[in-house]
């Protein structure tokens, strides 16, 4: 198992990200201290959160899950051995998503006082607001990175277009790069990020860390019928692969994993981390044993036809 440098960062990771959208949703403080712990005690080390996680169950704000990051952190006393990772620019209520500088600056605040820290490794912009100039977002950020709150930036759902002009403001400008890029890549999902970002991603060394890993959770072999879908909370995420293409990559799933004695998440999370281009997935668990599986596919190396099996059951 190998580390990854995150873009032209400092930041080397190995190449599994503990995603916490998870986090005071479907699982509570006490299980997600768990999962953290041994998440950790394996040495790795990043997470990933955001500050609209997880506004969406009933009775939520948003910020539960940095709440949850931070009382951690503040229990173990570990804030220097692990790498931080949020996002902001989400509706946090408000009814629109937002990355005006003045935004920017209060939502930053409010993270780090969830998480009881005083700087973030890596701020994300997690979706695009098309009516604030690119050049406004990363003027904030540099005011962030200037008081020692935020030591990297990244993105995740901005167009190709403005993925592009924000690269080219920060040049222009001289303001802060983004370094990494968080895209909806998995087996299930493929061409978009393939044809439209990956090149973007290759041209400007962009460290690529993956949301949706796991396709909410259908490529761990979970559903696979209608009525799998009643599993869990997030079943209905995954109805849409549900179709001839989807079960093709389940078969394809379960030959690679049956050969490599796994499971199919950890062979769908493998084939991520076999492309060059692809830093670490980003995946989240809600019990321990998920995790365990997780983890094995860092210490999977898939060979040429395996690769080739999961290529062509997938191709879009």
């Amino acid at each position: 198992m190998k580390k990854k440098q995150l873009g032209s960062t400092d930041l080397s990771i190995y190449p599994i990200v503990l995603g916490g959208n998870v986090f005071g949703w479907t699982i509570d403080e006490q299980t997600s201290f768990q999962i953290l712990d041994k998440f950790i005690a394996e040495e790795f080390t990043m997470i990933d959160t955001a500050d609209s996680y997880s506004r969406w169950k009933p009775g939520n704000s948003g910020g539960e899950s940095e709440t949850i990051i931070g009382n951690w952190m503040k229990r173990r006393k570990n804030r220097h051995s692990v790498l931080i990772a949020t996002k902001a620019g989400n509706d946090m209520g408000s009814g629109k998503k937002n990355l005006s500088k003045k935004y920017l600056l209060k939502a930053a605040d409010d993270s780090l006082k969830r998480l009881q820290t005083d700087y973030l490794d890596l701020y994300q912009t997690h979706w695009d607001d098309d009516s604030t100039p690119v050049e406004e977002t990363l003027d904030a950020y540099a005011e962030l990175i200037k008081a020692g709150k935020v030591r990297w930036i990244g993105a995740s759902n901005l167009s190709p277009e403005r993925l592009r002009a924000s690269l080219k403001a920060s040049d222009t400008f001289h303001l802060p790069r983004y370094q990494t890029l968080q895209p909806h890549y998995n087996l299930a999902v493929r061409k978009i990020f393939e044809e439209e970002y990956e090149p973007i991603c290759k041209e400007n060394n962009l460290g690529v860390l993956t949301y949706y890993s796991l396709a909410a959770g259908f490529l761990t072999g979970k559903y696979r019928s209608e009525a799998d879908l009643t599993k869990s909370p997030r079943g209905g995420g995954a109805k849409k692969y549900l179709n001839e293409r989807g079960l093709k990559i389940l078969t394809a799933l379960d030959e690679v994993s049956q050969q490599y004695q796994t499971t199919p998440a950890a062979i769908a999370l493998a084939w991520l981390i076999s492309k060059p281009v692809v830093s670490a997935p980003v995946a989240s668990a809600t019990s321990i044993e998920q995790l365990a599986s997780i983890l094995q596919s860092t210490h999977i190396e898939l060979n040429n036809d395996s690769i080739a099996l999961l290529n062509n059951a997938s191709r879009e």
